[in-house]
């Protein structure tokens, strides 16, 4: 309900086709082809587009990256690939690393960030925004992440 309350400022209503017209990110979580190629080229300049319907997209990444600044799927076969083997065996780790009896939103958020500080600056671009699910860095980050906010947290054992 939160998300319905506070996303919507201007108060849009219509298709979803309408709803992505200048705006500046899509994320899909939905179903396959809901909008097309033309759906993201009327988007705001330098879109983002997270397609992350499995393993039928939203939209076509190949088409989508046509005038979207940025794209990312659940699909192995395009970079950016959002797929959740990249945090779990960390967090699991991290959890029972900490000994801890609970999970809250600051690790999760730690986890996040742990996830995204695995790309080093010199490596971010368009087509690398996430670290690939074989990279070898991803669950030790995430799991120190989740063991030190679990520690701050107070909820090890």
């Amino acid at each position: 309900r939160w998300i319905a309350d506070n996303t919507n400022p201007e108060g849009l209503t219509g298709t979803l086709k309408e709803a992505v017209h200048d705006a500046d990110v899509f994320i899909g979580v939905s179903a396959p082809n809901v909008i097309d190629g033309d759906d993201v080229a009327a988007m705001a300049d330098d879109a983002i587009v997270f397609a992350l319907a499995n393993p039928d997209p939203e939209v076509d990444p190949a088409v989508a990256r046509r005038t979207a600044a940025v794209v990312a799927t659940g699909r192995s076969d395009f970079p950016n690939q959002i797929n959740n083997v990249l945090v779990f065996p960390g967090v699991f780790r991290g959890l029972l690393d900490a000994q801890s009896r609970t999970v809250n939103t600051e690790m999760m958020l730690a986890a996040a960030k742990a996830l995204a500080d695995v790309v080093t600056e010199d490596e971010l671009n368009a087509n690398y925004i996430i670290p690939s699910v074989f990279n070898d860095k991803v669950a030790g980050a995430v799991a120190g992440a989740v063991r030190e906010a679990a520690k701050a947290a107070g909820v090890t054992a």
